[in-house]
């Protein structure tokens, strides 16, 4: 069966790592060791192996390691359905992150096309009671994972948004300035509301015909305003910025578009909004929608994507924890996860890789059991 798999991975002078080398196999790979040892800087370098800025949204400056401050380096061999690809991106002196697939310069979006990476990691546990930024970005995630041009779609948005912006706040008032760039931004609305689109009728789908000890969630997209409830017309979207421009002055910025879309979720077993339910069933929850996005991608391309989950055994009880591994395995995905020691991993035996890593002097060691 094909598969989506690291098969190397390497850090050099990456955060707490000076040097750091994985041989792996396509099964899940358990991470022990303390608190600050380095854990979460391994995720972290497999998180910007695929477009966008990394699970903790990091300029390439702070993953640069310390004292030295020389640069760093990820490079990886990925086995994606029957192909391997060889990638490399670093950064030297804080400069901004480069990128080569099989030698050759790529731009980070087009890492898209031949991987698929997912993460859940402590700092979503809030995701459902904070602001809808976040929740924008879970769903993004999800949505670039099923089309790869999604990441396009939302560059050329919030670029084109930028220069929107930029005349706003300089109280430009002539239409001709505004109408480029609106129906620019309208047609990348449109993709972008499609794809998101897409990515929840998959979510839905994928959480109601597996039998899980996770809940399900029913999911909504929902917007700030009325004239964007449809916003896959793009001459519709571009006539509500035309409309929304005096209200956009005053403001000072875009008050209408994609950009201010959130998502909702309902826990289906009780009625209850996710940012009504208890701690643990928002953590359920959201561990629910991560395997559903692996099984319906699977479904999609025939392989599951790469899961990083930091630290989330931590937080289930023995049964959930048991549950959460035989859903992982069944899977087939490889899922890099993290915790402070063995035993948090005793249920998956010998169907993981374990790698314990340790602290030496400021020095992360990485070593494979």
């Amino acid at each position: 069966m094909s598969a989506l798999f690291l098969s190397n991975l390497t850090l050099s002078h990456y955060r707490s790592h000076k040097r750091a080398r994985l041989s792996l196999d396509g099964r899940p790979v358990a991470i022990y060791g303390p608190n600050g040892a380095g854990k979460t800087n391994i995720l972290e370098a497999v998180s910007i192996l695929s477009p966008g800025r990394g699970l903790r949204r990091a300029s390439s400056q702070d993953m640069t390691r310390r004292p030295e401050a020389l640069g760093w380096k990820v490079t990886a061999e990925l086995d994606a359905l029957g192909q391997r690809h060889e990638i490399e991106t670093w950064s030297e002196g804080g400069a901004s992150r480069q990128t080569k697939i099989d030698g050759k310069a790529a731009p980070q979006i087009a890492l898209g096309r031949i991987n698929r990476v997912l993460w859940l990691i402590p700092a979503m546990d809030r995701l459902w009671i904070e602001g809808a930024e976040g929740r924008r970005r879970f769903l993004d995630r999800a949505t670039l994972s099923f089309e790869p041009t999604h990441a396009e779609a939302v560059l050329t948005y919030e670029k084109a948004m930028r220069e929107r912006n930029r005349l706003l706040k300089d109280m430009v008032r002539d239409a001709h300035w505004y109408a480029a760039l609106e129906r620019q931004m309208a047609d990348a609305a449109a993709a972008i509301h499609s794809n998101r689109a897409a990515a929840l009728a998959r979510l839905s789908a994928a959480q109601q015909e597996a039998e899980t000890a996770f809940p399900t969630a029913t999911l909504a997209l929902t917007h700030a305003e009325p004239s964007c409830d449809a916003p896959e017309d793009a001459e519709a979207m571009r006539a509500a910025f035309a409309d929304s421009r005096s209200r956009d002055i005053a403001a000072g910025r875009t008050l209408v578009g994609p950009h201010r879309a959130d998502l909702e979720a309902v826990f289906a077993a009780k009625g209850v909004d996710a940012k009504d339910c208890s701690t643990g069933e928002q953590k359920a929850l959201l561990i629910s929608l991560i395997l559903a996005n692996g099984r319906a991608l699977k479904a999609d391309i025939g392989a599951a994507p790469i899961l990083l989950l930091d630290e989330v055994a931590a937080h289930l009880d023995a049964g959930r924890r048991a549950a959460l591994y035989e859903e992982i395995c069944a899977l087939g995905c490889q899922a890099f996860m993290t915790g402070t020691g063995p035993e948090l991993f005793e249920e998956l035996d010998d169907r993981a890789q374990y790698v314990e890593v340790t602290e030496d002097n400021g020095v992360s060691q990485a070593s494979q059991k």
